[in-house]
């Protein structure tokens, strides 16, 4: 599907997020995460993780031990949840619209990932969804010190890309990703409004 999303003047990059942005997953990652803290005998609620969907898995796991004043084994914790994540990669769907305008500008435009999510599950959902190929290249959590609302991510696919961050727009769904974004000096787009 072609999209109809016009690129502003002066843009000569586009850096997409992948959770809720490319691809949805929240109802899949609530269900991972349900399933990664069943064994500590503590649970996430759908609700509490919706609110926060977006944040990398270390950030959401120091959100809930603060909120909830408990501290389990997060590598635990994480490995289930990825696991399971993985096992449900089926249901994976890309979210077209702005799939579309990726490749709209796919070989127009240098085109990168930014997503604080982790480089297996990220990678896993691009190829499922066979969007692998419309990117120069994936920048992960595991390429930063620091996730989202910090500009790093966004820094290091502008840096990749040969691209100065004012030159940049990124397509984002959350709001500490449009914060980072705006961190970085980019323009930053909503998708919710695309």
């Amino acid at each position: 599907m072609a999209s109809t999303f016009d690129i502003p003047a002066g843009i000569e990059a586009l850096i997409f997020d992948c959770d809720g942005t490319l691809v949805d997953t929240l109802p899949i990652y609530a269900s991972a995460w349900a399933h990664g803290f069943q064994p500590s005998g503590h649970s996430m609620q759908r609700d509490w993780y919706l609110e926060r969907a977006g944040y990398s898995e270390h950030a959401l796991m120091d959100e809930f031990d603060a909120d909830h004043g408990v501290r389990v084994d997060r590598e635990q914790v994480i490995a289930l949840m990825r696991q399971r994540f993985l096992m449900d990669l089926a249901a994976v769907q890309e979210i077209t619209a702005v799939a579309g305008i990726a490749r709209t500008y796919q070989g127009n435009l240098p085109i990168a990932v930014a997503s604080g999510g982790s480089r297996q599950i990220v990678s896993a959902c691009l190829e499922a969804t066979g969007l692998t190929k419309l990117f120069a290249t994936v920048v992960t959590i595991e390429d930063v010190t620091r996730p989202k609302p910090a500009p790093d991510l966004f820094l290091e696919a502008a840096r990749r890309l040969g691209i100065e961050p004012t030159k940049c727009c990124v397509f984002e769904d959350s709001p500490q990703g449009l914060e980072a974004a705006r961190n970085a000096g980019m323009l930053a787009i909503d998708v919710r409004s695309v």
